[in-house]
């Protein structure tokens, strides 16, 4: 039987594992039969909270979504996000009251509904002041179009910038944080997550799996499997960047690990990620039918001590082996304009 944990403070239950849905669409899978069919499975073995994003495939996941929710919508919890670049006008991305507000209205219209669930900032934005995003997004929660609200990948102080913004200037507070976590990264856990369960926010960790990594593709000669998103994003695939030779020496240890415990690297991954007290939901992004059903069950699982305690050995808390699965690098650091007076 399916276990469902509150998300954050808003009485809400969410399944432990979330289906996330960027591989559905011209990025993963073009099948919009398919990628239905796979949202169909994961309802049927009882997971209710669906994330997808405006800027996946270009609105398309939305639409498959909302083709998949279709006389299911009331038992969803569906969570979509803003931010990403949809259109080559310099206004058509970003935090501001201006996109957002036109945003909401493209997303719902794709997603065939009348209102979204949890609708989450999908990344910081260092121009635009946070009371124009709480004020746009306190508004369309008076509206009625959206019922909660929350970041994704922000910094420790961003989370706390906005937690105070809120309660300052009488702003709906966001209630969930979507960082990045895994085995493999685990540096939510210096700040992100213990700030999370002080200010009572759901957290619903993204790549669990990191990225494919803990998903078995690595043979035990340490030999990667060929993997669609190498090239869209080397820093983290590339096996030989030394951060990602690092993950490949973690994997081999991890994959005899499971081994050893009875369990897929695929449920040991996910359960360690579910074992965290701040966690709420894992978020599972499944390209085919075969992905999505390698992940159920792993919420009905429990690490032991010692398995946990060998992990901790193979990757100390609180590190990430390679800096680029951080998820967000502050502008200030990749701008040189925002370090040098000389260059204003």
């Amino acid at each position: 039987m399916t276990e469902y944990r509150n998300l954050g403070r808003t009485g809400v239950k969410v399944s432990q594992l979330t289906l996330g849905t960027m591989m559905f669409g011209a990025i993963g899978n073009p099948d919009h039969d398919d990628s239905i069919r796979i949202i169909h499975r994961a309802l049927d073995a009882g997971i209710n909270l669906v994330d997808t994003a405006d800027v996946y495939s270009q609105g398309e996941s939305e639409e498959i979504v909302g083709k998949a929710l279709k006389g299911r919508r009331d038992q969803v919890v569906l969570a979509t996000k803003v931010h990403g670049r949809l259109g080559d006008d310099v206004n058509q991305a970003g935090n501001s009251r201006r996109w957002i507000i036109r945003e909401v209205e493209d997303s719902l219209r794709r997603l065939q509904t009348d209102w979204i669930d949890l609708y989450q900032v999908h990344r910081p934005d260092p121009d635009t002041d946070i009371d124009e995003t709480l004020g746009a997004l306190s508004d369309l929660v008076s509206q009625g179009k959206i019922r909660y609200i929350g970041t994704s990948t922000f910094l420790p102080g961003q989370i706390v910038e906005a937690q105070y913004v809120a309660q300052e200037r009488h702003r709906e507070r966001p209630v969930t944080e979507q960082p990045p976590y895994s085995i493999l990264a685990r540096g939510a856990e210096r700040e992100v997550l213990p700030l999370a369960q002080q200010h009572g926010l759901g957290v619903l960790p993204w790549s669990p799996l990191a990225g494919g990594w803990l998903s078995g593709r690595i043979k035990a000669d340490g030999a990667h499997l060929p993997s669609s998103r190498a090239g869209r994003q080397p820093a983290r695939h590339d096996p030989d960047l030394p951060g990602n030779a690092l993950k490949t020496k973690a994997v081999l240890e991890l994959t005899e690990l499971a081994d050893q415990a009875g369990l897929s690297l695929i449920h040991l991954a996910l359960a360690f990620v579910l074992e965290h007290p701040a966690v709420t939901s894992a978020i599972i992004g499944p390209r085919t039918l075969e992905h999505l059903e390698a992940a159920l069950g792993a919420d009905k699982l429990t690490l032991s001590p010692d398995v946990l305690d060998r992990i901790d050995q193979i990757v100390p808390p609180g590190t990430t082996l390679n800096t680029a699965d951080a998820g967000y690098e502050p502008a200030w650091l990749t701008e040189p304009a925002r370090r040098r007076r000389s260059l204003r």
